[in-house]
């Protein structure tokens, strides 16, 4: 279902993507559930681990490969460090929004990154891949045109997201989606204990079907 550019691969090796397609909208509120789970996070998650947060070994590993892409992690945040912040300004994890607050959850409790779209305005597999010369990013009336070489994630119509940044508005799961492709973006370093353990949290939070929502503690 996902994969990664050969030159990209042979550059970075253990850059990878793994994909879980779920049913369920992922828009609305957030349910009780998700909303209990988010509140002992937020209990569990003060200053002092937002601080030390960036020393453990996955989120280093996130800051190590931004560097490698020439992102500055000091300047454009980790998506654990983001998610980290984000709890901090607000005071507590839970925003009220589930498709946010789901994916928050794995990416705090296990410091993976992860996002999602709408399964069924996707076409194919998706790939990490840099972006070609013209390619643009649908937003509304008005794509975002792509510098080449940015790496972005793309099916098989093309670019759906930046890598780490924006995603296509085209593809964003909203009320009318029934089906959510969830897909974690593993760099080297992070074991596939998190990875998995990422999909199945943002995909147990955002599932139509009942289970659980857990998980074992903030950024690894």
């Amino acid at each position: 279902m996902s994969g990664v550019d050969a030159t990209l691969a042979q550059e970075f090796p253990g850059l990878r993507l793994r994909a879980t397609v779920v049913a369920g909208a992922g828009a609305g509120r957030t349910p009780p559930e998700l909303r209990d789970r988010l509140a002992d996070v937020t209990r569990r998650f003060r200053g002092s681990t937002a601080i030390t947060l960036r020393r453990r070994p996955v989120p280093q590993a996130y800051r190590v490969f931004f560097r490698q892409i020439g992102l500055d992690p000091d300047a454009r945040r980790t998506p654990v460090e983001e998610a980290a912040v984000a709890r901090l300004l607000r005071g507590e994890m839970c925003s009220g929004r589930r498709l946010e607050d789901a994916l928050a959850l794995a990416v705090i409790e296990t410091g993976v990154a992860v996002v999602a779209f709408d399964e069924d305005r996707l076409r194919g597999a998706l790939t990490v891949r840099p972006a070609h010369a013209g390619e643009a990013l649908a937003a509304g009336e008005h794509p975002h045109d792509l510098p080449p070489g940015r790496l972005v994630l793309a099916d098989d119509a093309g670019p759906v997201a930046v890598l780490f940044g924006r995603l296509s508005d085209r593809h964003v799961p909203g009320r009318a989606t029934t089906r959510v492709r969830v897909v974690a973006v593993a760099v080297p370093g992070v074991p596939d204990l998190h990875v998995d353990e990422a999909l199945w949290l943002a995909a147990g939070a955002l599932s139509d079907e009942p289970g659980p929502v857990a998980g074992p503690g903030p950024g690894r």
